[in-house]
């Protein structure tokens, strides 16, 4: 388990890479972004984005997906109380593969729970070209390590 304490300000870690189908980012406009240029990749082309793009909500799931299976999965996560910022930097178009690099930027422990500690991090969507898709900066508050719980050895 990953704790408050394992997470210091520089920490840093990228995820596994997952390549963005035509079909996903349909199915997810269809349901919560049913604008033309996420649904139809004729009307895509005729617009301003010039083809068939994911929905900036559907890349901040993704993104979400890609750091909860690197990171939260085996962290002593409690939650968020928000984002900071988000940008949609260029387009996800179909067929682009993507990961995401994050950043702990500050931490500190909890002034009113100290059982909890606060990170802040930054996060940076990229694609096979290095482009930038989106970034974010982000609160996450973490289980600080129990009394009787052992440091992680170093790897």
């Amino acid at each position: 388990m990953i704790y408050w304490e394992d997470v210091p300000v520089g920490h840093s870690f990228t995820t596994a890479e997952r390549t963005i189908s035509k079909e996903e980012i349909i199915e997810f406009a269809s349901e919560y972004d049913p604008q033309a240029f996420h649904l139809d990749e004729e009307a895509a082309k005729d617009s301003i984005l010039g083809g068939l793009c994911a929905s900036g909500w559907h890349s901040c799931a993704i993104a979400m997906r890609l750091v909860y299976d690197s990171f939260h999965v085996k962290a002593a996560t409690q939650g968020s109380p928000g984002i900071k910022e988000c940008r949609w930097r260029r387009p996800l178009y179909a067929g682009e593969t993507v990961k995401v690099t994050v950043n702990c930027i500050n931490a500190r422990p909890s002034k009113s729970r100290p059982t909890m500690g606060l990170t802040n991090w930054t996060w940076e969507m990229t694609n096979q070209a290095a482009e930038t898709i989106m970034t974010t900066e982000s609160l996450l508050m973490m289980g600080r390590r129990p009394a009787d719980s052992a440091a992680p050895e170093a790897t």
